[in-house]
């Protein structure tokens, strides 16, 4: 090993603390590309794998009732490979032991075999017989939930008649990775459940003999799905078609496919601000040993080394750093992004996981760590380089100041030495110090932008569950009924305050723009059931124009004023213009508001209510749950409480995991950068602090001068800290907002308070671990001149 390496492990040792925290902020960058890029392509990969093995369909249709008879001219449509129709529906559950209510999805296989798309995996038990009446299988989280085992049995309320079925088996179907029913924001699957029943049984109980309501396609690569939607609605308008939608717009796809985008903005996002702050501080540790070994780098140059090899030994030194923060990155992110992988997996309720972490992404990772070691290394490696022998040899020019303003300003306040040694040196390297704040400021900024999804999620809750949903329970009913029904459900136990509403289906078009969504009809004065806006406001039903979600409105290009076609689908409804009268902001879904009696009327019918709102009395509950197991015509209850709930059980899941995790990166942000910045001050300035020890000043007062530079640059740090965590904040913000939800910017004071405290803390820590240091110095030693 010739004499150079030598020296470059002796340094590499000698800086080991140094190099460590360097290494731990690098290591933090580059583990959270290998989890976020490692997550989201387990969970495309197996997403990929489970549609392509189970046959998951491209176009999904439903129709009010259609005859079997179409299939053949729906499979004669241009592209289409394979097409299945089916019954379904949504049903009410009489569980045992239980008095409130379920509900699920409860679809028909075919009574000669399996589905032929969708198919779900089978994880215990068996299918129904070909001649089964009353055996179903059932989802397995559902039955998880509920304790359920092959054998166990409860009632189905199957369009008015309630029909006992014995469970049989369990399954995961591609179609509900993510279950949930109408009006819920996450998966309950506790009340929530999914039920496979043989096409016979299901035919006869709903009166679809010959018929079906529900359809999926598989398409041709390469056939333009729009086309085929468009022949398929064309097939089936005769018929009552509710619309038909491609697999972007299905309810699971689109909420996986959503979770896998945020986890890869993160990868593009977070990763930048960890290599930005390690090109800095190797940077300034490298800078600060070619300046303190300039006599070496005169010496090496004297006896032979060429510039390149000293450029290089210093880039090497770098490079050391950079590998062991690789290391310690590749295995914490490989760790992390299986562990989270595997959580996902569990929550999306996969049948198996496809991880498989691929070499790019390591090399990758490991390119752009080396990067940014040598970004940062450059140049002081280049300075040491072109540094001729014989400047080399001679001790640096000390730096030249001269008095300020600033100066004459710090003399009038009259401060202590102490202070006035902190302030001046902070003043006469600015360069640095700016960098210092900086990087702290961006370890506020990551606690920032961590914290900021429990003050979003509380501004979510209140909007959604106290100002615009103030019910106790949702009865949702078997298509259009008669505004009897409300009436009816007035006289259920408990009821003291009931509301009807409508939602239908249709399609909005301004010019080329066009979207599918639902349109919520309401009479103006509902309490239980209404439409705030941002600022809290109730916006009522106009009584001849629109109302729509801001971003339903971006995404078709209109504004207030403008005209919008409205075709309803279910029947011969019509199309209508109509302006829209206002835009509101929502957090969930992409719907409009309209009057519920101008809608009648423009349908030339009797009152008709789709949903009923209820608010109950608490100590009715048990009756009312009773009552409305022998209701016929409710297809399904969301109890408000109990969404609420799962709503936000889900939410503190995921945010006490995503708070610990950039927690700890903050932390490690705020070490790496206050430890190298108080040991850089250390080394530069221990003649002067041992200076100040022999001139009679105490320990206290000397550690004070060390500590206090660092802590003033943390708090000059905060204020940056606060607008770059806005900033990220607002670009997490615009990169997760999709069709189905969008998060409000909201930041609270205790946000920036708690992110602030830890990075003081942490700095404090890290000066504190430095100020051991001086207790060790050698007051002679560092005394002595060097030659």
């Amino acid at each position: 090993m010739r004499a150079i390496d030598r020296k470059l492990l002796r340094d590499f040792r000698r800086l080991w603390s140094q190099a460590l925290a360097i290494a731990m902020v690098l290591a933090a960058g580059v583990s959270i590309m290998l989890m976020s890029l490692g997550m989201s392509r387990a969970l495309d990969d197996t997403r990929t794998a489970f549609y392509e093995r189970n046959r998951f369909a491209d176009v999904f249709a439903h129709v009010q009732r259609a005859p079997l008879s179409l299939m053949p001219e729906i499979l004669a449509i241009d592209g289409v490979y394979a097409a299945e129709a089916r019954i379904q529906s949504l049903v009410l559950l009489d569980l045992p032991g239980r008095v409130e209510t379920a509900q699920a999805w409860i679809q028909s296989i075919p009574d000669d075999g399996l589905p032929r798309m969708n198919l779900p995996v089978l994880r215990s038990g068996d299918w129904p017989g070909p001649e089964a009446r009353d055996e179903v299988v059932v989802n397995e989280p559902f039955a998880e939930a509920n304790g359920y085992v092959i054998g166990d049995s409860f009632a189905v309320n199957l369009d008015g008649q309630k029909r006992r079925v014995t469970i049989v088996g369990t399954v995961l179907s591609p179609e509900y990775i993510y279950t949930i029913g109408p009006g819920q924001m996450m998966p309950d699957n506790r009340n929530m459940g999914v039920i496979w029943m043989r096409e016979r049984t299901l035919a006869a109980a709903f009166d679809m003999t010959g018929a079906f309501n529900s359809l999926s396609l598989q398409i041709l690569p390469g056939t333009p799905i729009d086309t085929v939607i468009d022949h398929l609605e064309t097939i089936l308008d005769p018929f009552g078609s509710n619309g038909a939608h491609g697999r972007e717009d299905q309810i699971s796809h689109a909420f996986l496919g959503g979770e896998i985008t945020q986890l890869k903005t993160l990868a593009y996002v977070l990763p930048p601000v960890f290599m930005g702050i390690t090109v800095f501080l190797v940077n300034m540790v490298i800078g600060r040993i070619v300046a303190l070994e300039r006599a070496e780098i005169g010496l090496m140059k004297a006896v032979g080394y060429s510039d390149l090899t000293i450029c290089i030994h210093y880039l090497m030194l770098a490079g050391l750093i950079a590998l062991v923060g690789i290391v310690i990155g590749w295995a914490a992110g490989t760790w992390l992004a299986r562990a989270m992988a595997e959580m996902y997996a569990e929550f999306f309720k996969f049948p198996y996981l496809i991880f498989a972490m691929g070499k790019d992404v390591y090399v990758l990772s490991a390119l752009i760590a080396i990067g940014a070691a040598v970004a940062g290394s450059m140049r002081a490696a280049l300075a040491a380089a072109w540094l001729p022998p014989a400047v080399a040899m001679t001790p640096p020019a000390p730096p030249r100041f001269k008095r300020t303003s600033i100066d004459r300003l710090i003399a009038a306040m009259r401060l202590s030495q102490p202070t006035v040694m902190i302030l001046r040196s902070v003043m006469r390297w600015p360069v640095r110090s700016a960098m210092t704040v900086l990087g702290l400021g961006l370890a506020v900024a990551v606690l920032v932008a961590s914290n900021f999804a429990g003050d979003s999620t509380d501004v979510i809750i209140d909007s959604a569950f106290y100002q615009q949903n103030r019910q106790d329970a949702i009865l949702i009913l078997g298509g259009d009924a008669p505004e009897i029904a409300v009436e009816e459900a007035r006289r259920l136990p408990g009821a003291m305050m009931v509301e009807g509403e409508m939602f239908l289906g249709a399609t909005l078009r301004r010019g080329r723009y066009e979207k599918d969504t639902n349109i919520q009809a309401r009479r103006p004065g509902a309490t239980l059931s209404r439409m705030v806006d941002a600022k809290g406001r109730t916006v009522e039903p106009p009584p001849l124009g629109i109302v729509l979600t801001d971003r339903l409105a971006e995404s078709l290009h209109a504004e207030i004023g403008d005209m919008i076609e409205v075709e309803f689908h279910g029947g011969d409804r019509g199309t209508y213009e109509v302006p829209v009268a206002q835009i509101v902001t929502q957090y969930f879904g992409m719907g409009a508001l309209m009057d519920m009696d101008r809608l009648n009327a423009l349908f030339r019918q009797a009152p008709q209510v789709t949903t009923i709102n209820l608010q109950l009395d608490e100590g009715q509950i048990d009756a009312f749950h009773a009552a409305l197991k022998d209701m016929p015509t409710v297809r399904g209850t969301i109890m408000m409480t109990q969404n609420r709930r799962a709503f936000q059980e889900t939410i503190a899941t995921n945010l006490l995991t995503t708070m610990t995790v950039f927690a700890v990166l903050g932390i490690l942000i705020t070490v790496g950068v206050a430890y190298n910045g108080a040991r850089v001050q250390l080394s530069e300035r221990a003649r002067e602090l041992a200076s100040l020890r022999i001139l009679g000043f105490s320990k206290a007062e000397v550690s004070y001068i060390l500590i206090g530079e660092t802590m003033l640059l943390a708090l000059l740090a905060q204020p940056l800290g606060w607008a770059l965590g806005y900033m990220v904040v607002w670009t997490l913000v615009n990169s997760f907002t999709s069709d189905l939800y969008s998060i409000p910017l909201v930041l609270n004071p205790e946000t920036y308070s708690y992110a602030s405290l830890i990075v003081l803390a942490a700095s404090l820590g890290a000066a504190l671990i430095v100020r051991r240091r001086l207790d060790r110095l050698d007051l002679v030693a560092v005394m002595k001149t060097r030659e």
